[in-house]
């Protein structure tokens, strides 16, 4: 059976944004043109990981001399993006594996995500078993530069870190990890 394939093309809108509360956030990836929308799940980690890996490739065409595509530097005003998730988010599937690439002949940034698949699901000595279901977007270079500002606003607006060892602090209090000398 082919694998259901959630394509953006040319997205109205492409974010990353959570639901919850700061320490029990669930973090999506989500798309939507027109009336269409998909949201993935992804873990805080993959949505910081995707945001530094997309300015990777935005600033490597940026650098590269012969590149003929206008990437901007900065995010472009009209596209900042500051509103909540569309509601309601429906999770299609949690992200595990997932793929970036370029494609030149559109100029735009290409993102791949594939479902989780849990330890033990696949076995080795077979080959990988094709995915269910699959999300793919292709965004233009200015998409992807707000893509990147507002992931990386959204990832950083969790919990406060502690000075002195850098973990999280919770609302009802911090055991510090932090060995300190007198």
């Amino acid at each position: 059976m082919p694998a259901l394939v959630h394509l953006f093309d040319w997205p109205d809108r492409v974010v990353v944004g959570t639901v919850g509360s700061p320490g029990s956030r669930s973090f999506y990836l989500q798309v939507r043109d027109g009336a269409r929308n998909a949201s993935v799940g992804l873990e805080k980690e993959q949505s910081a990981m995707l945001a530094e890996k997309i300015d990777e490739i935005l600033d490597a065409l940026m650098a590269d001399e012969g590149n003929p595509f206008s990437v901007p530097a900065d995010t472009p005003v009209e596209l900042v993006d500051n509103d909540p998730l569309d509601q309601p988010v429906e999770e299609q599937f949690r992200a595990g594996l997932m793929r970036l690439g370029w494609d030149p002949s559109t100029a735009q940034v290409v993102v791949e995500a594939f479902p989780f698949v849990e330890a033990g699901e696949s076995d080795d000595e077979e080959p990988a078993a094709e995915p269910s279901e699959m999300l793919l977007v292709r965004m233009p270079v200015g998409t992807a530069r707000a893509f990147v500002h507002r992931t990386r606003q959204v990832v950083a607006s969790g919990r406060p870190l502690c000075p002195l060892c850098g973990r999280p602090i919770d609302d009802d209090g911090h055991v510090c990890g932090a060995t300190t000398t007198l």
